[in-house]
């Protein structure tokens, strides 16, 4: 069977997605659309673009645009955007039912931003962050002062 690729030739599984990144089966029209890969956003454009994705109960999606800011990163900076995409899928699978997957994750994305505490950058509540994994409740805000 041959695998479904995107314009590069990775592979790239076509099927639509729901809201929370799982698969529907293909043609279903009830999909939504997912987040372009590769997109270069500043660090601020990346934060806004996450937080609305997670204020519209779209956690895999914010993910997806934080994980490209990892990618891009400076190598001072990976491990916080890593640890801002872990959360982000901690909350994915939570959403999803996958507890144990929720707890495991949310606690890597803690372990990767609780350095960054000290001198946070671009505005992210690290310790606002690092309170909401301890008792997750709601969206988290990942900045200061940002509704």
């Amino acid at each position: 069977m041959d695998r479904d690729r995107d314009t590069e030739g990775r592979a790239r599984n076509a099927r639509p997605r729901d809201g929370l990144g799982r698969p529907l089966p293909y043609g279903s029209s009830e999909g939504v659309e997912r987040q372009p890969e590769g997109v270069p956003r500043t660090p601020d454009e990346s934060l806004t673009e996450a937080q609305r994705l997670l204020d519209a109960g779209m956690p895999f999606h914010a993910h997806e645009v934080l994980e490209d800011a990892w990618k891009t990163a400076p190598p001072s900076e990976r491990e916080l955007w890593r640890g801002l995409a872990q959360l982000a899928v901690g909350m994915t699978h939570a959403a999803r039912g996958n507890t144990s997957g929720a707890a495991a994750l949310l606690q890597r994305g803690a372990d990767n931003i609780w350095p960054y505490e000290a001198d946070p950058p671009h505005g992210i509540d690290i310790a606002g962050l690092l309170k909401w994994v301890s008792a997750p409740s709601g969206v988290p805000r990942l900045r200061h002062g940002r509704p």
